[in-house]
């Protein structure tokens, strides 16, 4: 059950200014002071060179601020532990990203078995790492640490945009029988689907096979590091999608410096979209070939080193998400993951947000979070 939390007396435009130049100069001093994600508590379970595991332990608290509502705290847990699976680019703290905004506080209250998978930050020493790394290495490495940490066989797999593809790929390549259910948020399953992107996809797919045919030549013979995307690229990227709203994110602030809450949440935030990790190069190289420009997960069919992935063996109960305002994944190439899959009890949700909104914004307490967790209720024990 959710309570409205009270709202804070407005002060006064002296107040205001006075404030504002406090918060702006200890901004400037001391940034960190500012930061307030990662705050939950875990403990580390396993790790592989780059790659972590993380269980969250239970709240201490009878109930949490989620937005701007009093959530109660489930003593009851489900049987079947959820397993946060990042993207690429972002680093973990975007599910524990505020304390009254913690997809990490908001399955734990609701009574799930937390852990987190975090792949650790990439840097150009690790160009070597690829898709086969993540989905035939560190997951099922993670996985089977996870299993033995609960005592539980059944898992389900709850990610967001690279996060979910990785997940489908693991559990196509793999036909784990223990993967009970898989969430998948912004996830572009179709990528000849997303926006003017996808259409240009589309478009070079057959004169770019046909030219690698006629020449000998793909990309994936070029050296992994030629392709290493920065992270200063991705940020430069992310930014480019809405160039007018990361502007006035900045005016909004200056309006707010005097609200110490409004300037912790905006910094916060902005270490997700600001400090974003590299892609591997070897990554890369398998996502522009094999996703990007074959399309392989939206028809179906994908090799992964010297596996097979088959997505149409995917049978777990599957729960999909697509933002209605999401630039970068489109709600069509979201929704092609129904498609590709044999689950008999799949649904897809269209729900309110653009790419980070769906998955953490202001609204997604009491959508993507609340369906999903909802969803898992009948599905986890």
């Amino acid at each position: 059950m959710t309570v409205p939390a009270p709202k804070k007396q407005q002060p006064t435009l002296t107040e205001r200014a006075f404030w504002s130049l406090i918060n702006a100069v200890e901004k400037r001093l001391f940034t960190d002071n500012f930061i307030v994600s990662n705050q939950t508590p875990y403990r580390e379970i396993h790790s592989d060179r780059l790659m972590s595991v993380r269980h969250y332990l239970p709240l201490e608290e009878d109930e949490i601020l989620v937005g701007d509502a009093w959530e109660g705290v489930n003593r009851q847990r489900h049987r079947t532990p959820v397993v946060l699976v990042p993207p690429l680019a972002a680093t973990s703290i975007i599910f524990d990203l505020l304390p009254q905004r913690s997809l990490v506080r908001f399955l734990l209250a609701r009574g799930y078995d937390v852990y987190l998978v975090d792949w650790g930050e990439v840097t150009a020493e690790h160009s070597d790492v690829s898709l086969e790394t993540y989905v035939l290495e560190w997951l099922p490495s993670a996985l089977e640490a996870i299993r033995e940490d609960s005592g539980e066989q059944e898992l389900t797999l709850y990610a967001y945009c690279m996060g979910g593809l990785l997940s489908l790929m693991y559990a196509a390549v793999s036909q784990d029988p223990h993967i009970r259910n898989i969430v998948s948020i912004a996830s572009p399953v179709d990528m000849h689907q997303s926006g003017v992107a996808g259409r240009v996809l589309s478009l070079v797919y057959r004169p770019a096979r046909i030219v690698g045919q006629l020449l000998n030549i793909s990309l994936l013979d070029l050296p992994a590091r030629f392709m290493h995307v920065p992270g200063w690229l991705n940020v430069l990227a992310f930014r480019l999608t809405s160039p007018i709203g990361s502007m006035v994110s900045y005016l909004e602030l200056l309006v707010n410096y005097w609200d110490r809450e409004y300037v912790t949440v905006h910094t916060t935030v902005g270490q997700w979209f600001g400090k974003m990790v590299d892609y591997p190069g070897e990554t890369i190289k398998g996502m522009v070939v094999h996703m990007a420009l074959n399309n392989r997960m939206a028809r179906g069919r994908m090799r992964l080193g010297d596996q097979q992935a088959e997505f149409a063996g995917i049978q777990c109960a599957l729960l999909a998400f697509a933002g209605a305002d999401d630039k970068l994944v489109k709600v069509a190439s979201a929704r092609h993951v129904m498609d590709i899959v044999s689950s008999r009890d799949k649904e897809f949700h269209v729900v309110p947000g653009g790419h980070a909104g769906v998955f953490a914004g202001s609204r997604a307490p009491a959508n993507t979070w609340a369906l999903s967790a909802d969803w898992l209720a009948t599905r986890s024990d």
